[in-house]
């Protein structure tokens, strides 16, 4: 399995980034290999659009699960639509939450909000 989480530095203890679509960086964890790797954001500097593009990162990258604090109508239409399920992460690190999800911890991110849609964050 594949997973997915926005993330504010390179590397697996790092905070979750509050922000899915302007992340500066997304970790992408193999529970198989235990492996990781840094993605680079390419959508966060997007003058629109950040969060379905970084959706599409997510999906391009054969991800099954995305752990994150909060996300966009527009994403998560493009992340249920590539069958990726959505977790919200707890006020942890990368690793922790990736554990805590392993654990079956996390519930599943029912509140999907409207979107900022040029509102900044």
């Amino acid at each position: 399995m594949i997973i997915a989480v926005p993330v504010d530095e390179k590397n697996i203890k790092s905070r979750v980034c509050v922000s899915f679509g302007r992340t500066p960086y997304f970790l992408i964890y193999d529970t198989d290999s235990k492996e990781d790797k840094i993605l680079d954001n390419s959508a966060a500097a997007s003058a629109g659009g950040a969060g379905i593009k970084a959706a599409q990162l997510i999906a391009d990258n054969k991800a099954n699960i995305l752990l994150t604090p909060r996300l966009g109508e527009k994403a998560a239409d493009v992340l249920k639509a590539a069958k990726i399920a959505i977790y919200k992460t707890t006020n942890a690190s990368a690793k922790e939450n990736i554990d805590a999800f392993i654990a079956g911890k996390l519930s599943l991110l029912d509140e999907i909000h409207k979107g900022f849609h040029g509102h900044g964050g």
